[in-house]
């Protein structure tokens, strides 16, 4: 019996690791630590560092700092982290990355409304029109530098809700809005951002 348990364990162990996305059913996936960092994210070591389990983002208007997971998201999937925009006017959830097209959902100080958008990403060009992209759904909200702000993000069945602080939430329906329905997760700053207590869950 404990050699069955045993075996089983293992086995699940594999299909983890092996899995070829950054959460699976059998765990949720926790940002804590810079060996996770390395090995889970594309990174410019310039622009995104992971320290006293606090991820800290650096950009500009050109080039912004961007950070992509390695593994596509799950099919459904909720996510929760604080964000701090200590010295940034945009901070982006990028959602669904794949063939250079994502879900837009960020927090946008110059305008203060939260963003679900169209977007697209084009990696070795910086230039206008190259990425970001068009405003599907916004809503207003006020926004300060050097705040922390709760963050929860959940697709199920392919609906979109997008929340702040539990007070201000979006929510579309992806088909319907011809938004990616599977890709990767990443993180946009035209300037720098704190990021805390990352959570992917898997339903």
């Amino acid at each position: 019996m404990i050699k069955q348990i045993s075996i089983t364990f293992i086995f699940l162990l594999i299909l983890s690791s092996c899995s070829s996305t950054i959460s699976t059913s059998k765990k949720e996936y926790i940002l804590q630590h810079s060996k996770e960092l390395k090995s889970d994210w594309t990174i410019n070591s310039k622009e995104w560092v992971l320290k006293n389990d606090t991820l800290t983002g650096n950009g500009s208007l050109s080039p912004w700092g961007v950070l992509v997971s390695k593994k596509e998201l799950p099919k459904n999937y909720e996510i929760d982290f604080k964000v701090n925009m200590t010295n940034a006017s945009l901070f982006e959830i990028m959602l669904n990355l794949d063939k250079g097209k994502y879900i837009r959902t960020y927090l946008y100080q110059i305008d203060q409304n939260i963003v679900i958008g169209d977007g697209m990403y084009n990696k070795k060009d910086d230039s206008y029109g190259k990425r970001g992209g068009k405003t599907l759904f916004r809503k207003p909200m006020e926004l300060q530098n050097n705040k922390w702000y709760a963050v929860k993000i959940k697709v199920l069945n392919n609906q979109l809700f997008f929340s702040v602080d539990n007070k201000t939430s979006l929510e579309c329906s992806l088909e319907k809005s011809n938004l990616n329905q599977k890709g990767k997760l990443g993180f946009i700053t035209n300037g720098e951002v704190k990021i805390t207590g990352l959570t992917i869950k898997t339903f």
